[in-house]
C-alpha cells in the first residue's frame, strides 16, 4: 500500500511545488513508484513536469467534483516510475462546488483508494492555504511535509497550520502525523538562515529533517525547462538536497538502510 504524503503550509513561496516535483522525481530515480497529485489551482507542478495546460483532459477537479475515476486523470511523466493527476484552474471554484457534498472532507480519500496500492508513495502538492482543499489532502494522507523557508517570516503562519493538522487529527483522520519539517532556501553565507535553522531545530527537534534544501540557481531554472532537477543537472546541489531528502524519507520509513556517510554535502 502506498504512503500519502502532502506538502502544506498556508504560506506561499516557502518551495511545497519544488519540494514536491524534485523529491518525487528523486524517489523515483531511487526505483519508487510514485504519483504527484497537484491539488494547487495554479497547477505548477503540472506546468513543472512539461505538461501543457490547455492540453489537460482529465485533472484532480474532475476526480474531485465529478467523481470520475483517479486513474483516468493520471498522466505518464516520461519519467520512469513517476506519474501526475494535473491539477486546472477550475480547481479554485471546487470547494464552493464541494460545500454540499455529504462527507465533504473525504472526497480527495475516496478518489484515491482505487489507486494508491499502485505506487510507494504518492505526494499532495497543496495551495497556499487552509481551504476545504487543503483539509482534503490532510485527510487523505499518512502524513504530512512541512516546508520551511529560512526567511525571516519562517515561523508565521505554522502555529495555525498546526492547529489544521491537529483538528483534523482529533476529528477526520486520527492516523496523520507529521513526517518533518523540511528547512528551505538555505543560503550557509547568511546569518539570517543559520539563525532561522538553529530556531527551527530548537522547537522542533527531531521532527526537522536532517537534509536541507539549500538555495540553487539550477533548481529555479528546471521547472522552465519542465524538468525536476535531477535531470536538468544531476551534479547540482539542488539534486544533491533532493535526493539525500529522498534517502532520509526512505530511512524514516523503514525502506532502506542510510547511514552518515551516505549524505552527500556539496
Amino acid at each position: 500500500m502506498g504512503k500519502i504524503i502532502s506538502l502544506a503550509n498556508q504560506k506561499g513561496g516557502v518551495g511545497k511545488t519544488t519540494t514536491t516535483i524534485n523529491l518525487a522525481a528523486s524517489l523515483a530515480v531511487l526505483e519508487q513508484k510514485v504519483l504527484i497529485i497537484d491539488a494547487d489551482p495554479q497547477a505548477n507542478a503540472t506546468s513543472g513536469l512539461g505538461f501543457d495546460l490547455r492540453n489537460v483532459q482529465s485533472s484532480i477537479y474532475e476526480c474531485i467534483v465529478n467523481e470520475i475515476e483517479a486513474e483516468k486523470a493520471v498522466l505518464h511523466t516520461g519519467i520512469d516510475n513517476l506519474d501526475l493527476i494535473p491539477s486546472h484552474i477550475d480547481l479554485v471554484g471546487a470547494e464552493i462546488e464541494m460545500l454540499n457534498l455529504p462527507n465533504r472532507e473525504k472526497v480527495l480519500k475516496s478518489a484515491l483508494e482505487t489507486i494508491k496500492d499502485k505506487y510507494d508513495f504518492i505526494f499532495i502538492d497543496c495551495s497556499p492555504s487552509l481551504g476545504l482543499i487543503t483539509v482534503n489532502a490532510l485527510t487523505a494522507s499518512d502524513s504530512v511535509i512541512i516546508p520551511v523557508q529560512c526567511e525571516y517570516f519562517a515561523l508565521e503562519g505554522l502555529g495555525k497550520l498546526l492547529n489544521t493538522i491537529k483538528i483534523i487529527q482529533n476529528r477526520l483522520n486520527p492516523e496523520l502525523e507529521i513526517e518533518g519539517f523540511l528547512l528551505t532556501m538555505y543560503d550557509g553565507r547568511l546569518n539570517l538562515s543559520n539563525q532561522v535553522l538553529e530556531e527551527v531545530k530548537h522547537h522542533f527537534q527531531e521532527m526537522v529533517f536532517d537534509t536541507v534544501i539549500q538555495r540553487n540557481v539550477k533548481l529555479s531554472e528546471a521547472p522552465s525547462y519542465g524538468k525536476p532537477v535531477v535531470l536538468y543537472d544531476a551534479s547540482s546541489k539542488g539534486a544533491i538536497n533532493h535526493m539525500n531528502l529522498a534517502r532520509e524519507i526512505l530511512q524514516r520509513n523503514a525502506m532502506t538502510k542510510m547511514s552518515k556517510d551516505n549524505v552527500v554535502i556539496n
